[in-house]
């Protein structure tokens, strides 16, 4: 696989891809079985991680982050996926690089300072509350709703698939504002913090996998909201949350490249030392030509992964290439994965394998983010 740290990537990724690797290997690999049996993250982790800077990518300096740009969310995104456990991944993605940018775009100053701090350090988790029973990818058909009553918002509704749904204390959410408005108008955005009556939380989903990652509803029964906690201009919400798509989107996407390259590496491991037919699989010039192949797929992700990043680290959009990449990255993890268990036989077939573990976790990558058929439509539109 390529190697492309040198072509574009500062001392500073390099130094925190170093770092990052180091903890991952040290003090989540040997633990996150542990957390896919409990079905969640530890608190303390999130502490850990948020003392050695790892949780305020997107956060600036003044409340406690480290203000990485996008390549930096390329390095969290494949080092966190390169550990092969993607519940892991999900948690820690979905607090860090997916619902805290949402507040530092939108959040007036008092809104970064009453959160952003906590949420920097991992004393408080974080999750990102916007997905619908009757809607998944069209973002438009939410159906939670917030009305303004005096110095509070009161939101009805519900929300599924929510990561974090358990363990965080702090949700971004989305609700309709003005049931009047068309199309993506008339939504609005607000932080809100758990507990206090009409929230509710449902059970824990059982998931095929991101085991350590829970997930499950969250339902508003006449919840009441600060008005103080809304994000940006009312109404405008949903464009709010499309400003951060391509950084979701690159972040997914890293996140499968790492989990594709760890499968690549324990396979090569696996058929370079496996007998077969007095030879080992190796020698076999199909198993060879479909590794390298795709170990050729990889490096060309990996190619418009670093590309989109820096493209967008110099200030320019990148809506087509984060399009692209998510119709066609995790789908390509999904292929790795599957062929990756074949050359591994019936032993990448058992639980408790790091390669069944990546069959399992590859598969909600094309789902998050934006479904892989709806990024092929997004791409269409804009050729």
């Amino acid at each position: 696989m390529l190697n492309l740290d040198n072509e574009y990537l500062s001392d500073e990724h390099r130094q925190f891809r170093e770092q990052l690797r180091r903890f991952v290997a040290r003090d989540v690999v040997p633990r996150a079985a542990e957390w896919e049996a409990a079905g969640m993250l530890p608190r303390e982790l999130y502490q850990q991680m948020g003392d050695l800077g790892f949780l305020g990518l997107a956060i600036p300096s003044d409340f406690g982050g480290t203000e990485l740009d996008a390549r930096g969310t390329v390095v969290f995104g494949e080092e966190i996926g390169r550990s092969s456990f993607g519940g892991f991944a999900a948690s820690i993605s979905d607090h860090a690089d997916m619902a805290a940018p949402v507040i530092v775009r939108a959040g007036t100053e008092d809104q970064k300072r009453r959160f952003l701090p906590d949420i920097a350090s991992g004393r408080r988790v974080l999750g990102f509350a916007v997905t619908e029973p009757g809607g998944g990818s069209d973002l438009t058909r939410m159906k939670t709703t917030a009305t303004r009553q005096g110095e509070h918002w009161i939101l009805n509704g519900q929300k599924t698939f929510i990561t974090n749904a358990l363990s965080a204390d702090v949700f971004i959410t989305i609700a309709r504002t003005d049931p009047q408005a068309k199309g993506g108008n008339g939504f609005s955005i607000f932080v809100i913090e758990k507990g206090g009556q009409g929230f509710t939380t449902g059970k824990k989903f059982d998931k095929t996998g991101w085991c350590a990652s829970d997930m499950s509803e969250l339902f508003f029964d006449n919840f009441a909201v600060p008005a103080e906690n809304m994000l940006g201009e009312e109404g405008k919400g949903f464009y709010m949350l499309m400003q951060g798509l391509e950084r979701e989107r690159m972040s997914m996407c890293a996140q499968c490249v790492g989990m594709m390259e760890r499968a690549l590496v324990i396979t090569l491991e696996h058929v370079k030392t496996r007998s077969a037919y007095g030879r080992t699989l190796w020698d076999l010039q199909a198993i060879r030509h479909e590794l390298a192949g795709y170990a050729t797929e990889l490096s060309a992700a990996k190619l418009l992964l670093y590309h989109a990043a820096t493209k967008k680290d110099r200030g320019e959009s990148v809506r087509l290439e984060t399009s692209m990449m998510k119709s066609q990255i995790p789908q390509m993890l999904k292929r790795m994965a599957d062929a990756c268990v074949q050359m591994h036989g019936a032993s990448g077939y058992m639980r408790g394998t790091e390669i069944e573990r990546i069959f399992r976790d590859a598969r909600p990558y094309s789902l998050g983010g934006g479904a892989a058929a709806v990024m092929l439509d997004e791409v269409a539109k804009l050729l």
